[in-house]
């Protein structure tokens, strides 16, 4: 479920872009230079303060620098982990909330103001929309906040919608449906009884499908519609489909290193150990090179990653060296990779028939981050060994 409503929260980031200034813009966004991206849209909107759409544009940077910097956007994107789990120093500043909501506030003022004057007004039920989007993402990431992340959602379908209704053609505007479609359709039907759920079940396979023609023909929204369409595989263990888009995103991003780390995620979860591995020795030659954007990599991330990819290869000794290399900084790296490591090391001492040092894993795990997945996994294993399926 926590996966699922993250991804719902983070519909409607649009590349939208047709000046040079936002595809500049964007171009840092995507290859996560958040604070070039900063400076860029808030010199668009000191020249242009009455576009609702870049309001939303400096928004939507502001929030995925905190989830960058607080090991929200890589634990989804990378691990699939928790990425609610996060160190108490890495929540926030008040200033950085209160600005990121005030931008989204402008955006939405100012999409209303021109919906008054001209209801049919589909730009600006567009950037209502995404407005919309953001703050959900804003209130399911950071304030863990999920009734009210769904409601915003659920608004920005709606917006969405209409704006299908009167432009048939505009195939940028599905993603939020599309991705709706998805999520709702895979809700438990709890959720879907949700009092601004009642008449949207959901169609996952339909969901699916928008999004892959958002990804073939969208133009504004292509991007994010390839980066959720390989989340959407992923999830759908179609790893191999998920794998000619991540290497078009590295292509297009190449000092994006976390579309790299994906890359090797992909070709590990469908059954390709070696260039899984391969991918994973190339972020590390491009870190110890100096390559644009690989400085800011740490090394315990690329050991862990390649520690889980020998774990499910059955390389137990390399792969137990690695999270050994991770755990011995476990003050430094993000509390989901930390934990992580604790639960293989216990894992692998167990397939090891080492039970004691299993143990001695497993409770480090626990004490580490108790309200983590891992911990809880790592629970069940103080009174029965792991053994693999």
């Amino acid at each position: 479920m926590l996966k699922l409503a993250l991804l719902l929260a983070l519909i409607a980031s649009p590349l939208g872009g047709q000046q040079p200034l936002i595809d500049e813009g964007y171009a840092h966004f995507y290859n996560l230079e958040f604070d070039q991206a900063i400076a860029i849209f808030e010199n668009g909107i000191a020249h242009n303060p009455g576009l609702p759409e870049l309001h939303n544009h400096l928004a939507q940077t502001l929030i995925f620098r905190e989830m960058l910097r607080n090991g929200s956007l890589e634990s989804e994107l990378v691990s699939g982990s928790n990425s609610f789990l996060r160190r108490a120093k890495l929540n926030p500043a008040p200033e950085t909330e209160k600005r990121i909501l005030d931008e989204i506030a402008k955006a939405m003022a100012l999409a209303d103001a021109r919906l008054k004057q001209n209801p049919k007004d589909t730009a600006a039920m567009y950037a209502s929309g995404i407005a919309f989007g953001l703050r959900s993402n804003y209130f399911w990431v950071v304030k863990k906040a999920w009734h009210d992340s769904l409601r915003d959602a659920t608004a920005a379908r709606k917006l969405h919608n209409r704006i299908s209704e009167l432009e048939p053609n505009n195939v940028d505007a599905r993603l939020v449906q599309g991705l709706h479609d998805y999520i709702v359709g895979s809700l438990p039907l709890g959720y879907k009884m949700l009092g601004f759920l009642i008449g949207i079940h959901g169609d996952k396979e339909k969901g699916i499908r928008t999004v892959q023609d958002v990804a073939k023909n969208g133009k504004l929204n292509r991007v994010d519609a390839e980066v959720f369409l390989c989340a959407l595989y992923r999830r759908e263990n179609q790893s191999k489909l998920a794998v000619p888009l991540v290497q078009d995103l590295i292509r297009r991003y190449p000092r994006n290193y976390l579309f790299r780390m994906e890359l090797g995620q992909m070709y590990s979860q469908s059954g390709d150990g070696v260039r899984a591995l391969q991918a994973l020795e190339e972020v590390a030659r491009l870190k110890q090179s100096h390559a644009p954007g690989f400085d800011r990599v740490p090394w315990e991330k690329i050991y862990y990653q390649e520690g889980s990819i020998q774990f499910w290869y059955n390389d137990l000794d390399r792969s137990l060296e690695n999270m050994k290399k991770v755990t011995a900084a476990s003050e430094e790296v993000d509390l989901n990779t930390g934990v992580q490591a604790y639960l293989r090391m216990g894992q692998i001492y167990d397939m090891k028939q080492r039970r004691a040092e299993a143990i001695a894993a497993y409770k480090k795990a626990i004490a580490y981050a108790p309200q983590a997945e891992a911990a809880q996994e790592s629970r069940k294993y103080l009174d029965t060994p792991y053994r693999r399926m």
